[in-house]
This record gives C-alpha cells, structure tokens and sequence, in this order.
C-alpha cells in the first residue's frame, strides 16, 4: 500500500513520538499511576490503525530515537556507581535474591501458559519475558519462540512492573530501598528501572544492578532448558 510521502519521511515518526510521549507525560502529571509509555505506547498504536498507516513507516523515524537508548542505559550507571559501596556490603544477598526471582519469573511464566493451555510457541516466547528486551529476544529466538511476541511481553511486562510493582511491594509491607529495587529491576527490567529512579536514587541504582545481574543469570538458566527443549 503506498502512503504519502510526509508519512514515508522519517521526520513522522520522530514527531509522533515526541508529540505523543509529551502528551503522556501531561497525563501522567494529572494521573501518576498512569506510565508515560503506556498511554505513549497505546496512542500511537490507535492512530496508525485507525489510518492504516503501515508499521514500517513509522518505523523509519522512530529508529532514531531507538539509537538513544544506549545511551539512556549507560546513564544508569551513574547512580549505581554512586552507591556502589552498598551493593558490594550486600552482593552476595542480592545475587542470591535475583536468581530466585529470575526461577520465579521463568516457572510463573511456564505456568501461567500451562493452566491457559497455550502453544510451544507462545511458552517459549514468554519465558524470558523479564529481561530486557535485547536479552529476551536473543534468547527467544535461540528456544525456538517468537521474537516479536517476546518483545511486546517483555515491554508489557515492564510497564505492569512500573505501575504496579511499587505499590505493590509496598502494600506487602516493603519499604526498604533495597528489597524494592532488587525485586522491581529483577521483574522489570528497564522500564521499571525508569519508573523508580524518579522516586529515589537508591532505589533506582539498586535496581539498575539488579536488571543487569537478572539478565546475566537468566542467560545463564536458559542453557539447561536449551539442552532440555533441544
């Protein structure tokens, strides 16, 4: 299908998705449990189908953008390194906590596609759902499953992690910097990594070690369930 040549140019979707990302954020100002992404996310999918505009043309300008998220990661190293001194006093408890989140997201995964009597496919595909994304899709990829349906996963799982997870560790009763950054960066990667750096600069920098140590070891588990499913 051929589009107009505004929509082609690759200025479209940078545009859209400024305009879209600053229109969230104002929302979100108005309505805090609501993540940027999320409605960001939810309205540019709405208006490129509701006027058919293809996929990859909106692609083509948000690729840029896509070129600044290493740089967006390397930046929550700076937080880390700050409170580097704490990481090291309690390193041998974090590890041990990520590892059994990272088992606990793998079975809760397997399970959850079991008791809806999903297909290969779609468990393979949502097993490494709470990594970062560029983890997951590689080990998705490598078990058999559906890159793209592991990328859509992963990125919902985050934004759930982002709204949801603080308030909910709160609400069983953790208030401790530590427990809330190890277990949201464990669950949700990036994006929830994101969320709560916002909030509180421990928070945020144990979680960002806690992602990068959940997608080291999450690689780590696959290899057994690679040999097992091979």
């Amino acid at each position: 299908m051929s589009v107009p040549s505004w929509v082609a140019n690759p200025m479209f979707g940078i545009t859209l998705s400024v305009a879209a990302y600053s229109a969230a954020q104002l929302i979100h100002k108005r309505w805090s449990w609501l993540h940027p992404l999320f409605v960001c996310s939810c309205f540019i999918i709405c208006l490129l189908l509701s006027f058919r505009i293809p996929y990859s043309a909106y692609k083509a300008g948000a690729d840029y953008l896509t070129l600044l998220l290493g740089p967006a990661t390397v930046a929550l190293g700076v937080p880390l390194y700050k409170h580097a001194g704490l990481i090291r006093k309690q390193l041998t408890g974090i590890l041990i906590a990520v590892t059994f989140g990272s088992l606990a997201g793998i079975a809760g995964a397997a399970a959850l596609i079991g008791l809806l009597g999903g297909s290969r496919e779609i468990l393979l595909s949502m097993l490494p759902k709470s990594v970062s994304s560029p983890i997951a899709i590689e080990i998705s990829s490598r078990l058999g499953g559906l890159p793209e349906l592991t990328a859509v996963l992963t990125v919902l799982t985050g934004l759930c992690g982002s709204m949801i997870g603080r308030k909910l560790l709160f609400w069983l009763g953790f208030r401790n910097a530590l427990p809330i950054g190890i277990a949201i960066g464990t669950a949700a990667h990036g994006i929830g990594t994101a969320r709560l750096i916002k909030d509180s600069e421990i928070e945020g920098s144990m979680s960002g070690f806690a992602m990068g140590a959940a997608g080291i070891i999450t690689s780590i588990l696959f290899i057994p369930i690679y040999w097992w499913i091979g």
